[in-house]
């Protein structure tokens, strides 16, 4: 599998393969699975080629990190790049008052405290270093300080400003004192991603569903302000949540919840266009993002070892540039778009 190479601030750096692997859906999102398909789904994206995983506490309130344990417990550590995110401590509470019931099915009984302190980042590394088994965690990433989680721009802003008068110093002390390769911020909306790069000296972003084949505003200001300040972006949820992999069916999920119908109807134009060269919307939806220069590598995830092994064959798919070019002059996309 093909890699690039991150080193912003010139520590050696970070080799990151273009397809990486989001453990979310591995802390029994939306469905419980077992530790022994957990593993095999782990081990088929190793066998894939794939080399840089993603996790954080709140995946199934520490499920994803443990499991990710006894799978990297057989590996050298310098044979794969590891990141997970701070910003919740999780705390141990009666089973009803667990947070995430009918997001996370059969996780520990926890509850996520918000701590985005200097403390709190420094508790929440050292438990993920402890549920994971491993000596180091390359790039932590400060988890949702975005209106998407905290419910208004206050409240995200709050959020923020706890974080950069505190946590961040954390993050900062951690990087340079070479503990850490890289820290950043894993957010759900570019404007906020672009506030924190306006504020501190953040590496990477890994960012949430916001530059995919179905919405590119984030090329307005955010995006470029990266490729200006060296910032890497790892970019999650490619297919938006699921309607660029599904199509515009009924049902088809759009950022965690059913796509509305101006989704939908948008999603068949675009699907239409790569009908026309036979190419199929999922293929189209995860090599986009990588044509930006910016992005280092897109983490889809998932629960099945065949979903893993279907990504990764996506990759190998010839897209011609025919197919982006009428994109653009349909207006499906964004002229500044990188695809070349």
């Amino acid at each position: 599998m093909k890699t690039r190479h991150f080193d912003r601030i010139g520590n050696g750096g970070i080799t990151f393969t273009e397809l990486g692997f989001g453990t979310a859906p591995l802390g029994n999102l939306y469905r419980a699975i077992s530790d022994e398909d957990a593993n095999a789904t782990l081990e088929a994206a190793w066998k894939a080629g794939c080399r840089y995983y993603d996790t954080a506490p709140l995946y199934g309130l520490g499920l994803s990190e443990t499991r990710l344990n006894p799978f990297l417990r057989g590996r050298k550590r310098d044979d794969y790049v590891l990141s997970s995110k701070v910003g919740r401590i999780m705390r141990v509470v009666p089973p009803e008052q667990r947070t995430g019931i009918g997001k996370f099915f059969e996780t520990p009984s926890r509850r996520e405290v918000y701590d985005y302190s200097y403390d709190g980042v420094m508790r929440s590394f050292e438990a993920s270093l402890e549920r994971l088994g491993v000596d180091r965690i390359d790039i932590l990433f400060v988890h949702d300080v975005d209106i998407f989680t905290h419910g208004s721009k206050q409240a995200s802003d709050a959020r923020i400003e706890e974080f950069m008068s505190s946590g961040y110093y954390g993050l900062l002390a951690l990087r340079d004192q070479g503990v850490i390769k890289a820290f950043g911020g894993g957010i759900n909306e570019w404007q906020v991603a672009q506030t924190l790069a306006e504020r501190g000296d953040f590496d990477l972003f890994l960012l949430a569903g916001r530059y995919t084949l179905l919405e590119q505003e984030a090329l307005a200001s955010f995006l470029p302000l990266c490729q200006k300040r060296g910032i890497g972006i790892v970019l999650g949820g490619p297919y938006n949540s699921g309607v660029l992999a599904t199509g515009p069916k009924p049902g088809a999920f759009y950022d965690y919840s059913e796509a509305p119908k101006e989704i939908l109807d948008r999603v068949a134009l675009i699907e239409a266009v790569c009908k026309r060269h036979n190419v199929r919307l999922i293929e189209a939806a995860l090599q986009f993002p990588l044509q930006h220069p910016s992005v280092m590598s897109v983490i889809p995830g998932g629960q099945r070892p065949a979903e893993v092994e279907s990504n990764r064959a996506l990759l190998d798919t010839k897209i011609p540039a025919a197919l982006w070019a009428d994109l653009k002059q349909e207006g499906l996309m964004r002229g500044d778009a990188p695809t070349a």
